[in-house]
């Protein structure tokens, strides 16, 4: 049978079938299964760089160069369905933006339950030298969080304040 676009994979580290460590780690009762589309099969799938880490690294999918102050938005060859509920937070990476003042302009960015594109990050060169970004570089990490979703009213302020 073909095999779907969106595969079910670890949800710590998108591998499949889920790696040995998610699998002794986490029990099957709480597990959460992202699919994941891949748009660019010869990028790694985004993955921890160890066991227990919070968040999984995103790739860039093209080359190019920042210059300082420069921004840029990334594609990472990956789409996922983050379930309702959830939303998936992209957040720099320390190494970069210690090394390079290479930053997540918007971080971090949320990519909501409802989107279906490709996840793309928008990097800035907060540096003095211009940085060059490798096809298939670790560019930003992403990490699924459990909402409670917010119901806003009216504000009823007491009487004499």
């Amino acid at each position: 049978s073909p095999v779907s676009p969106w595969s079910m994979s670890c949800s710590l580290c998108f591998t499949r079938p889920p790696c040995a460590f998610f699998a002794a780690a986490v029990p099957q009762s709480v597990r959460m299964k992202i699919p994941l589309r891949r748009l660019d099969p010869a990028l790694p799938l985004p993955g921890h760089a160890h066991p227990g880490d919070g968040g999984v690294d995103l790739h860039a999918r093209h080359p190019l160069r920042l210059g300082p102050g420069e921004r840029a938005i990334v594609p990472t060859g990956i789409a996922v369905a983050i379930p309702l509920g959830h939303a998936g937070l992209v957040t720099p990476r320390s190494g970069l933006a210690a090394r390079h003042g290479i930053g997540v302009v918007n971080g971090p960015g949320l990519v909501d339950a409802g989107y279906r594109g490709e996840v793309k990050v928008i990097l800035i060169n907060q540096g003095t030298e211009a940085v060059d970004i490798a096809r298939g570089e670790r560019i930003a990490a992403e990490a699924d969080l459990g909402l409670t979703p917010p119901i806003f009213g009216r504000l009823v302020r007491p009487q004499g304040r």
